[in-house]
């Protein structure tokens, strides 16, 4: 489908050799945000802290916590809570003492107590889903977070080395003027194109702090890894084993259960109850009677009373298909247009190599024009901050093809 492996090879090295240098020398503002290379770092073990420091760690402690408390309560031999029962009655005259004791005991439905394992089983595989998707989810949050990084840490070194440029610029100029061979207006036109780009550089130092503020936020972390390139998974489709798909399904599977669950329950529960009496007049000659007994409690009837319920639960069943269905959707599009980012990437690549090559020749005829006095400084100005584009432009493409790749990965449901 993509005919982008050549991607993998061709990318400069020193993308993620030079421009993770994040320790400045100068800034223009006071204000800094730290950031440190760690060598031993991978993109995996990132993503790994960062999931342990999210705020779904405690809803998915709580999944975990709800499928054990269902699996509790149908390894129980009953279907409920015992019922222990005391009475007695005597009568005003006093001749006739009467007591009852009995323990009620709910029982399982044919079925019942399996359906109820089922709902439990689901449960947890639906925890652990939930988990691998919640998982995913940040992977994509770091991601993110490091590309755009890496992308204003490219316009940051762009704007720096302009302003480097435009220095040296300045300076030749002054030296030209004081020698007669220009005029005095054009230091005032070298002054403003240096002080723009100064402002410039302020701009980009600010969005690099704002980067870098962002990727300590998601990671809780000032840590970088040195390299988080990927590789790209090239497939064909949105595979049945993505982890947003995955997790979908088990909620899907354990509502399900959760309605066999209910039609168990059937009219109730049968209740058995197990229990003794005594009967005796006021003296020692009365007959005393001793009894023991047992007593079966069937329901029936009540299928109208559990439709709603079963109802309910089929409203919701359906309700989390056609979230599936329209995730799938999402997926679908999300993969297409992730795949077509690179392809068109791919090209502005080589269109941005090519177009860097030529400005940078353009630039050496101009300034060699400029010193002869061939063309004023207006034109060198013009020429020069094209050339600076182009420069940027390149490099820019660069990491947008390591980046997308690493989107590309993350819409097709892919972890490091």
């Amino acid at each position: 489908m993509l005919a982008l492996n050549l991607i993998r090879g061709c990318l400069p090295v020193y993308l993620l050799a030079t421009s993770l240098g994040f320790a400045e020398s100068t800034l223009t503002v006071a204000h800094h945000d730290p950031i440190e290379i760690d060598s031993t770092l991978t993109l995996a073990k990132v993503i790994d802290s960062t999931l342990e420091k999210y705020p779904d760690t405690n809803w998915l402690k709580a999944l975990e916590d709800e499928a054990g408390a269902i699996a509790q309560r149908s390894q129980s031999w009953t279907a409920g809570s015992a019922k222990a029962g005391l009475f007695f009655q005597e009568a005003t005259s006093g001749t006739l003492h009467y007591a009852d004791a009995n323990v009620q005991v709910p029982l399982w439905n044919l079925g019942q107590r399996d359906a109820e394992q089922a709902v439990a089983q689901q449960a947890g595989t639906s925890a652990q889903t939930q988990s691998a998707a919640i998982k995913l989810r940040v992977a994509g949050l770091v991601r993110a977070a490091l590309w755009d990084m890496e992308l204003q840490k490219i316009r940051f070194d762009q704007a720096k080395a302009e302003v480097a440029i435009y220095e040296q610029l300045q300076d030749k100029i002054s030296r030209r003027v004081e020698l007669g061979d220009l005029p005095r207006s054009d230091v005032l036109l070298a002054q403003t194109e240096l002080l723009q780009k100064r402002s410039a550089l302020t701009q980009a130092e600010a969005e690099l702090m704002h980067a870098r503020k962002r990727y300590s936020t998601v990671t809780q972390s000032t840590k970088v890894p040195a390299n988080y390139r990927e590789t790209l998974a090239d497939l064909a489709e949105i595979e049945q084993n993505h982890p947003a798909l995955v997790a979908m399904n088990s909620q899907i599977a354990r509502k399900q259960a959760e309605i066999n669950a209910i039609k168990a329950i059937g009219s109730g529960q049968t209740d058995v109850s197990v229990g003794i009496n005594t009967d005796h007049g006021p003296d020692e000659r009365s007959n005393k009677t001793e009894s023991f007994n047992i007593a079966l409690s069937i329901p029936f009837g009540g299928s109208a009373h559990l439709a709603p319920q079963v109802a309910a639960a089929n409203v919701e069943l359906n309700k989390l298909i056609a979230e599936r269905e329209q995730l799938y959707r999402d997926l679908e599009q999300a993969h297409h247009e992730a795949g077509h980012n690179l392809e068109v990437n791919q090209a502005e690549q080589l269109i941005a190599d090519e177009l860097k090559q030529v400005a940078e020749e353009h630039l050496k005829m101009t300034e060699l024009s400029f010193a002869v006095g061939e063309i004023d400084l207006m034109d060198l100005l013009k020429i020069q901050s094209r050339t600076q584009q182009a420069i940027l432009n390149a490099k820019e493409r660069a990491v947008m093809l390591q980046r997308d790749q690493a989107l590309y990965n993350q819409a097709v449901g892919v972890l490091p």
